[in-house]
């Protein structure tokens, strides 16, 4: 029995780990449950995972939480500290860490000090601080297990070839409901038309991510350090059937792929298992019904997110911290209607210029970097109002 610490159970990487946590109750145990606001849906995983701890981010919300549960044997806790805690406890087994955004930072680190292994789902964890996130893994001996798609199709197809170093990691991407648009034409998309995805059920923020490429510019800074690679040797291809979800190439020209339906419990279930296999509610892939599987590159001077992550990526420090925060800022202000689709790439570019470069960041410079480039990021949509 695997006790696992969900970091954001109401999400969609959450509502799935308990997807697969019901199929195998005599594997896995939801030992803590962790959301950011929603108590509704708290309330209704706690009474039928029954977990020793539940955690709500939102401190304004523990008391009415704490009512609703009074009647079952679980403890309730709220706010940021609560879950750097309980992520340390001995009763955890592994952490999966899906909060959105920059706050999945700090219980990451928190579970990996505590030597708990880290099933990562939140990508900015490694886009805001790699290094330092990669070094204490090392450090504690702490394995970091992807679950996005494509960084365990990638660990999957280096398994047995961790000898060699890869020629080149390419990232596929759907291109998202926009593949084919023009600058032009993205200047008037809707957040109801960014949040159409045709492949895959994710959350808002994931979803504009997707829509906009940005989300692939997150999973290259997040490949470079899940897998040592420096930036030369990541590549995008945009692949709409998500069919394959990633694949390296090896210096004789060989490629291994990772195949399957694109459904997210498979990726999740293979980060709790690994390095076993069991039965997944993943549909079979039928090769017959999938026949049709084509490739082309991202146009970056229409998805301009894209480029801007490779360049912060290349430029390192804590250019990529300013690029999530002013990322995170501009998307909320794209669902609100404040700013326009490509608008969010100016707003992104903004904080990045604004912003003074540190070469070698520590967790407090980091925590600084995140909070002054949101201030940033308001500050330049507010001017464009």
């Amino acid at each position: 029995m695997k006790r696992i610490a969900i970091l954001g159970s109401t999400g969609s990487i959450g509502k799935q780990t308990l997807d697969i946590v019901r199929m195998h109750p005599d594997k896995f145990a939801a030992e803590i449950l962790v959301a950011g606001t929603n108590i509704d849906l708290l309330e209704l995983q706690a009474r039928e995972f029954k977990p020793n701890i539940v955690v709500i981010g939102d401190e304004s919300k523990w008391a009415e939480l704490k009512k609703r549960l009074e009647s079952l044997p679980i403890k309730v806790y709220a706010g940021a500290k609560a879950i750097e805690e309980v992520v340390t406890l001995d009763c955890v087994d592994i952490v999966l860490a899906a909060m959105v955004g920059f706050a999945g930072l700090r219980p990451t680190l928190a579970a990996i000090k505590a030597h708990k292994p880290i099933a990562l789902a939140n990508k900015e964890t490694l886009v805001v601080a790699g290094q330092l996130v990669m070094q204490q893994a090392a450090m504690n001996q702490v394995p970091i297990l992807p679950v996005d798609s494509e960084h365990s199709a990638i660990f999957q197809c280096l398994n047995g070839e961790r000898h060699l170093t890869p020629k080149t990691i390419i990232l596929t991407a759907s291109g998202g409901p926009f593949r084919g648009w023009t600058r032009a034409q993205l200047e008037n998309v809707t957040p109801a038309q960014a949040l159409k995805h045709p492949n895959w059920n994710m959350g808002a923020k994931v979803t504009i991510d997707s829509a906009s490429l940005m989300n692939k510019g997150l999973e290259s800074i997040e490949a470079r350090w899940l897998f040592s690679c420096p930036p030369s040797k990541i590549k995008i291809v945009v692949h709409p059937q998500s069919i394959i979800h990633s694949m390296v190439e090896f210096e004789d020209n060989s490629v291994k792929a990772q195949m399957g339906m694109p459904d997210m419990r498979l990726p999740i279930q293979y980060a709790l298992t690994y390095p076993d296999r069991i039965a997944c509610p993943a549909a079979p892939l039928d090769f017959a019904a999938h026949s049709n599987l084509t490739f082309e590159y991202p146009d970056r001077a229409v998805f301009q997110n894209l480029q801007i992550a490779f360049d912060a990526m290349e430029k390192g420090g804590n250019v990529p911290c300013a690029m999530n925060a002013a990322n995170e800022v501009a998307v909320k202000a794209f669902l609100e209607e404040r700013v326009s689709f490509v608008g969010m790439s100016d707003v992104i570019r903004t904080v990045m210029a604004k912003t003074p470069f540190v070469a070698d960041p520590s967790l407090d410079d980091y925590m600084q970097c995140d909070a002054e480039c949101r201030k940033i990021a308001e500050e330049a949509i507010l001017a464009k109002l």
